[in-house]
């Protein structure tokens, strides 16, 4: 007599009851304890697709994509109508850079998530990675449609208006965002970038100093206030809060190239160069990198290099690059 494994009434009972109190820690935040749970219940019951989901869930929160899009995959295996797990491997794909994958996620349910706020930001959020701002706009103000107090959909929107220079745009949407959420850290540092842009120093550290307060390691915020001190006379401030951003960041080409303009104050021109060659080499779009970099190697006396790097400036249209390039090189 052949006999089959299965899971009993009792063990998919017991399953139900640490899936329903992994749900309870998961809404506290609790995520360690919501993992235990999660794991509990499939230990239980192995083809209790909803715990892995939510398992996937709380893993794509504690920061651990890779952990997170492997078990969505199991959820999706064992129960191919959980167009949710899709959604949220979507997300996690997104995280790690697997922009193709999730498309295919999100394609794959489109059909089913026509009325859904989360579809259409997870999908912004796509378009925005792969360069399409319009499209992008498009499906974040869709998802606003749908849920008004979306603040994640303003955000986003507001980063991509902040990336075509629409700072009139970005402000309202960053600062919608915290009429919902006083303390949401993104919307913070960038309406403090904008006032950085604006040179309007006391308010841009008004909203670094906001965000620090509640998280006093953001790497994002303690640079760019060290930014605002380096024009604001305080440089030794600044150095110390641009360091720690990076010993928190260490491959940020923003911060190096504020520690460069530290040592290019401080007349140390061979370690602002060394700064800024490491900026360079993150190889990210950095406002007025080229630019300065440039500027230290003119001040070393050396126009050779100075006119290389200021010519690589100008093809990405770095304003400083054009200015030093058009005064000083053939």
């Amino acid at each position: 007599m052949l006999i089959l494994s299965a899971c009993s009434g009792q063990d998919k009972k017991d399953a139900a009851d640490f899936f329903l109190k992994g749900n309870k820690a998961l809404s506290q935040k609790n995520y360690a304890e919501a993992l235990r749970l999660y794991d509990e219940a499939i230990a239980k019951n192995a083809d209790f697709s909803d715990a892995y989901l939510n398992k996937g869930i709380t893993l794509l929160k504690m920061g651990r994509p890779e952990d997170a899009n492997e078990i969505l995959t199991e959820a999706i295996k064992i129960d191919p109508t959980l167009t949710q797990a899709n959604l949220v491997r979507a997300e996690s794909g997104l995280d790690l850079g697997r922009l193709r994958e999730a498309k295919q996620d999100l394609q794959q349910i489109e059909k089913d998530y026509k009325d859904s706020s989360r579809f259409f930001l997870v999908r912004g959020n796509l378009l925005g990675a792969e360069g399409n701002a319009s499209l992008a706009v498009a499906d974040y103000d869709r998802s606003i449609q749908l849920q008004k107090l979306n603040v994640e959909a303003y955000v986003n929107r507001g980063a991509i208006y902040y990336g075509l220079k629409n700072w009139k745009a970005a402000k309202e949407d960053f600062e919608n965002a915290l009429a919902l959420n006083p303390v949401q850290p993104e919307a913070l540092n960038n309406l403090g970038l904008i006032a950085t842009k604006e040179r309007n120093w006391k308010m841009a550290l008004s909203y670094f100093d906001k965000v620090l307060a509640a998280t006093p390691n953001d790497p994002y915020s303690l640079n760019n206030k060290g930014y605002v001190l380096l024009q604001t006379g305080s440089p030794e401030q600044a150095k110390e809060l641009i360091e720690k951003s990076l010993e928190r960041l260490p491959k940020n080409g923003y911060a190096f190239r504020n520690l460069g303009i530290y040592y290019q104050q401080s007349g140390a021109h061979e370690k602002a160069i060394e700064a800024f060659t490491k900026a360079i080499d993150i190889a990210e779009p950095v406002d007025m990198l080229y630019g300065l970099a440039g500027q230290a190697y003119f001040q070393q006396k050396n126009l050779t290099e100075a006119c290389r790097i200021w010519k690589q400036g100008v093809v990405l249209k770095d304003s400083i690059s054009m200015a030093e390039s058009a005064n000083n090189c053939r």
